[in-house]
């Protein structure tokens, strides 16, 4: 069975399990962590940031971003189709009382500069007052799709315009910075407050970080505490995401280019048509809307992909996964979907 649900179902490489079990460890809540320390150093270099914190899951380190920047009864800026949206179970209004405004790309498939101005509502005391404005880059809903230095660039100028602060969810930042060449700090310069992912791309077992400001961050550690997050010898599992980041990073470029191949392999099999990747997401679009009949042929082929939405479906590139490996996966779904 070849894996292509996600860039998350990666093992720790035999390597890897050696940095984890060999991690120097100390009780994070209470005196530090040592490896969890050099982790959220290093973190916190390679995105220009003052400071990084070690969370448990990207879902919470956005959570306790948002937490930070707002106040109940406010509302956050969001693109309609964004992690945030579609995939944190509701935590905006659950955890931090926090209304979202959707934005809707009025065109492509991720929210630019424009289509923000347009969303931000003129001051009334009828309507919430805005708090926040969070991008998503590169943007799993979409694809992988990478937005560019100069459109993250031009939202932060709307945003600060409005005297907003800004938060990227930068998950798969690796992926965006390895498929254009901009450095991690450049596109993290465009927000106050960076997540990035390890169990995404980097194959990591587990962790996020939250990267700002100094003063900001040191608030977080309390937030994080609040949502159940504050972890012990967190070290064994900071291991993991720091021998991500030292050797795993520079090999994006090659689940980028399995990618494409898989995306060239099966365009118009069956009558989909593919999105073209940016990254090392490839999202399948059906002529009917019978994903999960698909999803359930292809597994009977022998690859397992993701059902998206009715006539969505979607297959991931990583490290456990080799060119070789998804050029087979691509013949058995050319053959899943030629045979509905």
């Amino acid at each position: 069975m070849i894996d292509l649900r996600s860039d998350t179902v990666t093992r720790p490489t035999p390597a890897m399990r050696r940095a984890i079990a060999d991690a120097e460890v100390g009780d994070d809540v209470l005196g530090g962590d040592p490896t969890t320390q050099r982790l959220e150093a290093v973190v916190a270099e390679r995105l220009g940031k003052e400071r990084a914190l070690f969370f448990p899951t990207g879902t919470m380190a956005n959570q306790a971003a948002i937490w930070l920047h707002t106040r109940p009864g406010t509302e956050i800026l969001v693109d309609i189709d964004a992690h945030i949206v579609e995939w944190e179970m509701a935590g905006t209004a659950a955890l931090c009382g926090v209304q979202i405004i959707p934005v809707r790309p009025a065109a492509g498939s991720v929210m630019r500069a424009t289509d923000l101005a347009a969303a931000i509502r003129p001051d009334s005391d009828s309507s919430a007052e805005p708090s926040l404005v969070c991008i998503e880059n590169t943007h799993n809903g979409a694809g992988g799709v990478v937005t560019s230095l100069d459109e993250m660039q031009a939202i932060e100028r709307v945003a600060r315009n409005a005297n907003l602060p800004v938060h990227l969810d930068g998950a798969r930042l690796w992926n965006a910075s390895a498929a254009t060449g901009t450095p991690l700090e450049d596109f993290a310069a465009c927000a106050d407050t960076v997540m990035v992912s390890f169990s995404k791309g980097l194959g990591a077992p587990v962790g996020a970080a939250l990267a700002g400001p100094a003063d900001l961050i040191a608030r977080g550690v309390r937030v994080r505490r609040r949502f159940g997050g504050g972890m012990r010898q967190s070290g064994i599992l900071a291991a993991g995401a720091l021998y991500g980041i030292e050797h795993h990073l520079s090999r994006l470029h090659e689940d980028h280019a399995a990618a494409r191949d898989l995306a060239n392999a099966i365009d118009g099999a069956g009558g989909v048509k593919v999105v073209h990747p940016d990254t090392n997401i490839v999202m399948i679009d059906l002529p009917t809307p019978n994903a999960t009949e698909i999803v359930e042929r292809a597994q009977q082929h022998g690859v397992l992909i993701s059902f998206w939405h009715n006539t969505r479906v979607r297959a991931v590139t990583h490290l456990d996964a080799p060119a070789a490996m998804v050029a087979e996966a691509a013949q058995r779904l050319r053959r899943a979907l030629e045979s509905l």
